[in-house]
């Protein structure tokens, strides 16, 4: 295969397929960093030497080490052009414009009449059209951003957005085809706020703007908004994130938490049989402070793959809120866990067995999706397409870790 060839078949930007796209940057850093790219490139510029049978001087050397330099630094780092940096700018900055939209409609004061004859109404509508505005700007910048780290979030915003589109239709905020928002003024002036505020409720962690809230939150993390590279931590290769350990061991607590061997009874010296209620609690009490450990370092994650596993783990415990706190398992607004020992030894331990043996499997089913988004695979699933859906590995991929 030519050099050229090699060149241009490599390239971040020869191929339609994105995912297959980031595979190859990352294969050309790497040809980079081992020094198969200069092998390339100097038998590729000896060779136009060779045929137009000019003499090698030092100066004609030194000439091409520069260029190859110069080449070898513009495909390790190239060229952000200025439409980009205006995008990775209006994003940033649009970012930090709706964390502050959305903080005011999740204010209780906007929901009430104030002193100098604004009426609650009046504010609530003010304060949706610069959600909606603040909304629109990121939607519409995160499509020409190469701030990976940002749009992931962006992507799994405007998913959210889409699951809500019919409560949020009802108050006069309309999703359009483009991904971005149209506020009808008079409907929402008609709505009863009530429904605008539980809509953006604080006190409900699935609500539509909490879980928008979180996701600008961590969409606001720091990336140079220049070269589009990002600053985010990444693991070495003999330690894993702690994220991907919690999530590992989230995994093995799920599945001896939804084994019969954890609740097999044993019997004590009066050869009476009883569930060893201290092996039982002091693995729930490792399930609980690693479901914790997992959310508080994997949540600030832009993969999409790991977040849509964490959005699942989520939702699965708050509908079962009611469930966990017969066993003394309780889940903040934060959607955390903790666990009241004397309440958990006290419950039936065969209902316990009976809640954990899907809970507890489902949960470690996709804290092995975490642990491997996390270390596998990660940057391919960073990105979205047009339509915000997730450019994830195939299930295949999946299958063959576990």
């Amino acid at each position: 295969m030519s050099f050229m060839n090699f060149w241009n078949g490599n390239s971040l930007y020869g191929s339609n397929n994105s995912s297959t796209n980031l595979y190859s940057l990352f294969s050309e850093r790497n040809a980079i960093k081992n020094g198969t790219y200069k092998k390339l490139l100097k038998s590729y510029y000896s060779s136009l030497e060779e045929n137009s049978g000019s003499a090698t001087s030092t100066s004609k050397r030194r000439g091409q080490n520069n260029i190859i330099d110069k080449l070898l630094k513009e495909k390790m780092y190239p060229t952000v052009s200025k439409e980009t940096q205006e995008a990775n700018t209006n994003l940033t900055n649009g970012i930090s414009s709706l964390k502050s939209s959305i903080s005011t409609l999740q204010n209780e004061n906007t929901f009430e009449d104030t002193e100098n004859g604004k009426t609650a109404s009046e504010k609530v509508v003010s304060a949706m059209k610069s959600y909606v505005n603040n909304y629109n700007n990121v939607v519409t910048a995160s499509k020409s951003s190469t701030l990976s780290n940002k749009t992931a979030y962006v992507a799994n915003m405007m998913s959210t957005t889409s699951k809500f589109e019919k409560e949020l239709g009802e108050i006069g905020v309309m999703l359009k085809s483009d991904g971005t928002l149209q506020l009808d003024e008079t409907k929402l002036k008609n709505t009863d706020l009530s429904k605008v505020q539980k809509l953006f409720s604080t006190d409900n962690i699935q609500s539509y703007g909490s879980t928008i809230a979180s996701r600008v939150k961590f969409a606001g993390g720091g990336t140079s908004t220049t070269t589009g590279t990002t600053n985010d931590s990444t693991s070495t290769d003999d330690k894993k994130p702690a994220s991907s350990s919690a999530a590992a061991a989230l995994k093995t607590d799920g599945e001896t938490l939804a084994s019969s061997e954890l609740f097999a009874k044993i019997k004590d010296q009066d050869g009476n049989e009883a569930y060893d209620i201290k092996k039982i609690l002091s693995t729930a009490k490792s399930f609980v402070n690693n479901y914790n450990t997992m959310f508080d370092k994997a949540e600030s994650s832009s993969n999409s793959g790991v977040l849509s596993n964490l959005s699942y783990i989520r939702n699965r415990t708050a509908n079962n809120t009611k469930a966990l706190k017969e066993f003394g398992i309780s889940v903040d607004k934060k959607g955390r866990l903790s666990i009241d020992e004397e309440t958990f030894q006290k419950a039936d331990m065969s209902k316990v067995q009976d809640f954990f043996k899907d809970y507890g499997s489902y949960v470690a089913s996709n804290a092995s999706r975490v642990d491997y988004y996390m270390n596998t695979k990660a940057n391919a699933a960073s990105g979205y397409t047009s339509k915000a859906s997730y450019n994830i590995p195939p299930v295949s991929d999946y299958n063959s870790f576990i």
